[in-house]
């Protein structure tokens, strides 16, 4: 019961640091990442799709992303997309391929986005807590039940905070990493 309970534990946790990374994957950097165009829907046959399904995005050099549309005739329904978007991105078609510049970032919007970042890690760690509250409340159910002794308890309550601990210093390098990348020039 016990090994349930820190397994279901390091899943979630795992999956708060997961949605950490896919978060701040989104935000942008001074370099030119795909995944930046991950959130950008094309209206197609009257239904939004993501740009993904669409398209192929690659990033042609460091400042400059390159989008060729599967559906030619959808060209102009994807530029419309990135330009509706709140990336502040101008897209450039030239036939079969859309060119996407990324302007280089300022001082003042790293510094911005640096902030944006640290709230999101911190939303993570508060996860991440709460899974390890989650956990102890079931150690805690178990304890009261008599299914298991105060030292097993203890045992496990350890357990889940070495977890934590891990998961937290694992988000925190992630964390310095994009810090790293988005002051960099």
């Amino acid at each position: 019961m016990l090994n349930e309970i820190q397994k279901d534990a390091q899943d979630r946790m795992e999956k708060s640091l997961d949605a950490f990374q896919n978060h701040i994957g989104k935000i942008r950097t001074g370099r030119a990442s795909p995944s930046l165009l991950d959130n950008i829907m094309v209206e197609y046959y009257g239904s939004a799709t993501p740009l993904r399904q669409l398209a192929n995005v690659v990033a042609e050099d460091s400042r400059t992303l390159a989008i060729t549309v599967f559906d030619k005739s959808l060209t102009p329904a994807v530029e419309k997309s990135i330009l509706a978007s709140d990336l502040g991105l101008n897209p450039a078609s030239t036939g079969t391929v859309i060119r996407v510049p990324l302007p280089p970032l300022t001082e003042e919007r790293r510094r911005d986005l640096t902030k944006i970042v640290r709230s999101e890690a911190e939303q993570g760690r508060v996860s991440i807590r709460n899974v390890r509250r989650d956990a102890n409340e079931q150690i805690k159910v178990l304890l009261k039940d008599k299914s298991i002794s105060e030292d097993d308890e203890r045992k496990a309550q350890d357990i889940i905070q070495k977890l934590t601990d891990s998961m937290i210093k694992k988000l925190d390098a992630v964390l310095a990493d994009k810090e790293k990348e988005l002051m960099e020039f």
